[in-house]
């Protein structure tokens, strides 16, 4: 292509070539958002897992408090303790770097709400500036490298290998390509890293923390006491091995005891999922990943110590993605008068268990299911369904919603012998019991109980017979016409007309009139 002469259209092709690198660099606000969503969900795992280690090591410390136990478990608690320590420095290392990253973007800035919030969620040079050109990268791989270390090192040599095989904390490196010939680690996860990303990619880090020093806190626990035939103290642990997964993806999880003997048989209610096996005291749990925001598994496990079964029960908790939040109506798009209308709701990123339907002037009850509801309307028109949820920062608050119409149930159709015109025999007509109401192709139960009508009969020789009123839906409601049905005949026509009938809504409607000829 040859170059322009004039200075104008350089300047233009210039400007074209700008605006075309900074499209390319532009990354989608939908994927900054879905790495917030991670991030907020594998930090309230984190939480979760501190909690529980904390759990184990005050086991460790009130076994340890026990004269008859002392000498055996304070080598072991010792190293619990150097794992723990360790583990906070880890953590608080991690963490530094999440600030060093927001700090070199931009820092905070307030949002409407008050929060904080990263300014530059999208910048690209943050992370390549600190981690990769100035090697920030390379420390952070020793230390993770170096930690790694410390828990092997404080495991019974005969248990190393399989702690080696489970640990979270893994450090591998990135194959060739070629924006990295070099497979460098540092390059391969932080290159060109937007903010947002870079600061899940630390929280996930730091998951794999909290999961191997739980690992082997719970091994150096089952190691003070694999040589004891009773427990004084048991808990039932269950750790995932993911924290956040996307729906169709496979969840797996460890669950343990925490005080366990190898010969030991165990007895796990897997509490959804199923329990692929059990060696060595663990059984390992999976399951498909299905249904939206944060994922609560309980079970129990029962383990024989011979004299006695002892049973305890676990929980864990992970998370499953999705983008936004989803009011399914599970009929049809439209709210009707007098039945409940069942509807199923969702929320990305949180529990269903948190997670409600806001609906003016409506009756709202639970389901027999997480999510799901039944919702009573009286008045029609148009109504705006909002969907909620509980926070952590700001209470429950509007995280998604829609528009439905809210109509009256259709008029049904008043029949006899499931006719409302045309011929019918005689005899079928004498058997009749009186007038129904039938809500024809409409997916929900309602039911309409026919309340008056009137009553009329032309012979085929002869004047015509009343009319006469019904002050319900059967014939011999009216000794007349009960008489008058009984000496029918073929070649004579009955009219039925002026029928009300009452529906789910407790309102009276007229219906459709029936003439029938009798053959």
């Amino acid at each position: 292509m040859s170059i322009p002469k004039e200075p104008r259209q350089i300047m233009i092709n210039l400007m074209y070539l700008v605006l075309t690198a900074m499209l390319a660099l532009n990354i989608s606000s939908e994927i900054l958002h879905a790495f917030k969503t991670i991030n907020q969900s594998i930090t309230q795992s984190n939480a979760s897992i501190s909690g529980k280690n904390n759990e184990l090591y005050q086991a460790f410390q009130d076994n340890e408090n026990q004269p008859a136990k002392h000498d055996r478990v304070k080598p072991y608690n010792d190293r619990a303790k150097q794992i723990k320590a360790e583990a906070q420095k880890m953590i608080a290392y991690l963490e530094s770097w999440k600030d060093r990253i927001i700090a070199e973007s931009g820092g905070y800035t307030d949002d409407k709400d008050g929060e904080k919030e990263i300014k530059a969620e999208g910048n690209i040079d943050a992370s390549t500036l600190l981690l990769v050109e100035r090697k920030g990268g390379d420390s952070l791989k020793q230390k993770l490298l170096d930690f790694r270390t410390t828990i092997l090192n404080a495991i019974d040599p005969a248990a190393k290998s399989k702690i080696d095989k489970q640990l979270p904390v893994k450090v591998e490196n990135p194959k060739k390509s070629d924006n990295n010939p070099q497979a460098d680690w540092s390059t391969g996860n932080f290159h060109n890293m937007p903010v947002m990303a870079c600061v899940a990619l630390m929280s996930k880090f730091q998951n794999d923390v909290r999961n191997s020093e739980a690992l082997a806190v719970q091994e150096l626990f089952a190691e003070a006491h694999q040589s004891e035939i009773k427990f004084d103290e048991i808990a039932a642990i269950g750790v995932p091995k993911t924290s956040y997964v996307l729906a169709g993806q496979k969840v797996e999880a460890s669950i343990m005891m925490v005080a366990y003997n190898k010969a030991a048989q165990l007895q796990v209610s897997p509490g959804g999922g199923h329990i692929s096996k059990i060696q060595d005291g663990i059984a390992q749990w999976e399951t498909i990943a299905s249904g939206v925001g944060l994922q609560t598994v309980r079970g129990s496990v029962t383990v024989d110590l011979g004299d006695r079964k002892e049973t305890k029960n676990y929980q864990f908790e992970y998370m499953v993605g999705s983008t936004g939040a989803s009011m399914q109506l599970d009929k049809m798009n439209v709210f009707y008068i007098g039945v409940p209308n069942p509807i199923t709701v969702s929320a990305a990123g949180y529990s269903l268990e948190d997670v409600s339907v806001a609906i003016p002037n409506a009756t709202i009850t639970p389901g027999t299911e997480k999510g799901k509801y039944n919702i009573m309307v009286t008045n029609p028109g148009e109504v705006e369904a909002a969907i909620m949820a509980k926070t952590q920062e700001a209470g429950v608050k509007k995280v998604g919603g829609q528009k439905v119409r809210i109509k009256f149930i259709p008029d049904p159709e008043a029949q006899v012998a499931g006719k409302n015109s045309g011929l019918v025999a005689s005899s079928t007509f004498r058997v009749q019991s009186g007038v129904i109401a039938v809500l024809k192709n409409f997916d929900f139960d309602a039911r309409f109980i026919v309340q008056s009508f009137q009553f009329s009969m032309l012979p085929k020789r002869g004047e015509l017979i009343g009319p006469y009123m019904c002050n319900s839906a059967r014939f011999n409601s009216n000794a007349q016409v009960q008489a008058a049905i009984e000496r029918c005949k073929p070649g004579d026509k009955i009219f039925i007309e002026e029928i009300k009938a009452k529906g789910p809504d407790g309102k009276n409607r007229p219906l459709n009139s029936i003439t029938l000829t009798l053959n």
